[in-house]
């Protein structure tokens, strides 16, 4: 099992954004220190919701200051860059780190980010699958062109490429954010392992994993590949003595993060959206995911993996909005939770 953190630089009520992104660096830090296996790092815009503009540019710091821990991205909007750009990021940061990137790719939601970066509504509502084929082409192909829809450029060659790393690996890992039926079965087409939320339970996320096995073997894909393919489930961690303290925590926390945060969200073209009522919403995570003491906490991502077949975990540790309350949360985790899991 394969246990990481989840960083989105929230900026909690009375924070600087400075603060947030303070926060999330050092996290990370400690994420190594304590034997954690990966930190995950979220993309938003224009939102205090996350302070982090662009996930892979963090990654790069972080993997520069870490020589053990993995580093990806949860994720990279992929309708608002260009995915060569974006390519040629992630290929840089395989090569450099010795493989300790993993690309995680997402659509993001129908937000004015569209209109500033100049994507429109139709990178977000139609464009992903072409924009996910030209972004893994760029990864395994010596030289690309392309000639979709929305990309339409002469064949050039792909420098650096991915293959060169001094490794095995032939490039970085690539996942994908999963929400739908739709997005599933996309993933599964090209045998790309799952993101999945932390707003569903583990029957829901046991589902999506059984449908896109099922799509996958229809698709023709290896039986190898759909065996070893390895999703990742999102959820929320808070580790504290008695369950009632941790899920104290983060009830007086994250409803005024997340209140703040999803209202700050504006769609591009005026359409409404309905909010989670942010307590109600605290209060399904709490219940959902390992929040409370050390053993509470690995038996509840033991029985995810064991219901789910999911095997790596990005959990957000930052819900206290505090500092030092999270860098202890992060320890503990380490220290006090990973050695029951085996």
């Amino acid at each position: 099992m394969r246990v990481g953190s989840f960083v989105l630089a929230a900026q909690f009520p009375g924070q600087g954004e400075g603060e947030a992104l303070h926060r999330a660096v050092r996290s990370a830090e400690v994420a190594e220190e304590a034997g954690l296996d990966t930190v995950w790092l979220a993309e938003h815009h224009f939102v205090p919701y996350g302070t982090c503009p662009s996930a892979i540019t963090l990654a790069a710091l972080l993997l520069g200051r870490t020589r053990r821990l993995r580093v990806g991205t949860a994720v990279s909007v992929l309708p608002t860059v260009h995915p060569v750009a974006l390519g040629e990021q992630a290929a840089l940061l395989h090569i450099t780190s010795g493989g300790r990137f993993t690309l995680g790719l997402g659509r993001g939601g129908p937000w004015v980010d569209l209109e500033v970066f100049g994507a429109g509504l139709e990178a977000y509502e139609k464009g992903f699958p072409e924009s996910l084929d030209l972004l893994v082409r760029w990864l395994r192909e010596p030289s690309v062109g392309a000639s979709g829809e929305r990309f339409r450029f002469r064949e050039v060659p792909v420098v650096p490429r991915p293959s060169e790393a001094l490794d095995e690996a032939e490039g970085p890992e690539v996942v994908v954010a999963c929400t739908s039926p739709a997005s599933v079965r996309l993933a599964a087409e090209r045998g790309l392992p799952m993101l999945l939320g932390m707003h569903i339970g583990d029957e829901e996320k046991a589902e999506m994993v059984s449908l896109w096995k099922r799509h996958a073997r229809a698709c023709g894909r290896p039986a190898r590949e759909i065996h070893r393919a390895a999703h990742v489930s999102a959820g929320v961690c808070q580790i504290a003595d008695r369950r009632t303290d941790a899920a104290e925590i983060l009830t007086k926390a994250m409803p005024g993060w997340l209140r703040q945060g999803l209202e700050a969200h504006v769609t591009v073209d005026g359409r409404q959206r309905r909010m989670r009522d942010p307590l109600a919403y605290t209060e399904l995570l709490c219940g959902l995911h390992p929040v409370g003491p050390p053993r509470l906490c690995a038996d509840r991502l033991a029985a995810t993996s064991e219901r789910t077949g999911i095997s790596r975990f990005a959990l957000l540790v930052e819900g206290s909005g505090d500092l030092a309350a999270t860098e202890e949360n992060v320890r503990r985790l380490g220290t006090e939770v990973l050695p029951q899991l085996g």
